[in-house]
């Protein structure tokens, strides 16, 4: 596998087909025989400059025009000693935000089953790079997606520092919950996944997109989210994520009006998933513990709750790979729905009641 400057090398390749519409209109220009007029050139505009409109209200996207371009692909590591093929793929629907995307397929399977991994803010690609979490995710035979948020990591290398995900939450959320769904799409055309079987697992401010996302797009049959962000009045008045001297001006009225519409807890009782589980660790401080309450209150009842006391109670379960078991699951060809359950049988205690953490 060799990788010479791969992401700059995509990023000119992005700019590639610029150049070339401006050196043919300035030949056009040179050689045409008569000026063309205002309509003419509207005409030829329209041709070659795609429309784009995004709305950052709508978690869908039956109010945006996102076109996407042809992907461009960079990278394969294919070592026999591996379980999985990795493949890395620049992709883009909107202008000045090129995607890295991971694609990650399991060795020797026909059409598996595919998981989209979205960690939180501010985790890059490195995770997507490591053959260990390669051969975790794709064991037992399915396929691992990943790529990163909005105005994180590389999707933040042409924007002024003062501008992040928090500065500009509104806009992080809807153009990330629409990356999911475009993701979805660019999938559907590959021909070598099953389609059908479609899980997502979202961790942190990636859990707050995946609950989104889940709500707008049924192709996506299983949500796990850990930690997800949520409950936007509380998370920002109260997570260490936000620096103190920037908190006022994410409490203001006018800003949590722009995220209103995006808040998980809003959307996870309209999530399409038919498996839904939302892991929750207390005392996290990136996520207060009563937004965790708020989110889990709107959790609908077919949804599988567990609450881990601390970070500590949450090691054993997710040692090993075991944190992806569930999701495994409920991918199988034969998983079923998940029913409404009482909510002493579907609500999980780590430790449980009367036990403590060792």
């Amino acid at each position: 596998m060799a990788r010479v400057g791969i992401r700059g090398l995509l990023r000119l390749l992005s700019f590639l087909p610029v150049v070339g519409l401006v050196v043919a209109g300035s030949l056009a220009q040179k050689t045409a025989s008569a000026p063309a007029t205002s309509h003419q050139k509207a005409k030829t505009a329209a041709k070659t400059a795609p429309s784009f409109h995004e709305d950052w209200n709508s978690i869908g996207l039956e109010k945006s025009v996102l076109t996407p371009e042809e992907p461009v692909f960079g990278e394969k590591s294919d070592l026999p000693g591996n379980n999985f093929v990795r493949e890395l793929y620049q992709v883009a629907w909107r202008p000045g935000d090129p995607i890295d995307l991971y694609v990650v397929r399991p060795r020797g399977v026909q059409k598996p089953p595919v998981i989209i991994y979205l960690y939180s803010f501010p985790q890059d690609t490195d995770r997507f790079k490591n053959d260990h979490w390669c051969g975790m995710t794709t064991s037992g035979g399915y396929a691992a997606v990943g790529f990163v948020s909005a105005l994180t990591g590389h999707r933040a290398e042409h924007r002024p520092p003062k501008e992040w995900f928090v500065s500009e939450l509104q806009e992080s959320l809807a153009t990330s919950t629409h990356d999911v769904q475009m993701v979805l799409n660019y999938l559907a055309t590959r021909g070598d996944l099953d389609m059908d079987r479609v899980g997502m697992f979202g961790q942190g401010s990636g859990g707050a997109i995946a609950i989104l996302a889940a709500a707008a797009d049924p192709r996506i049959k299983a949500l796990d989210v850990l930690t997800p962000w949520g409950d936007w009045p509380t998370w920002l008045a109260k997570s260490k994520f936000i620096p103190d001297d920037q908190r006022a001006k994410y409490v203001a009225p006018d800003f949590l009006a722009r995220v209103a519409a995006l808040d998980p807890v809003q959307w996870l009782p309209k999530v399409k998933a038919r498996s839904i589980r939302v892991q929750n660790v207390r005392q996290d401080g990136g996520v207060p513990d009563a937004a965790e309450e708020k989110l889990e209150a709107a959790a609908p009842d077919i949804a599988e709750i567990d609450q881990f006391g601390d970070s500590r109670a949450l090691v054993p379960a997710a040692a090993g790979g075991r944190l992806l078991d569930w999701m495994k699951a409920q991918l199988q060809p034969d998983a079923k729905a998940t029913v409404a359950a009482a909510k002493s049988e579907r609500v999980h205690f780590y430790p449980a009641k009367g036990e403590t953490i060792h």
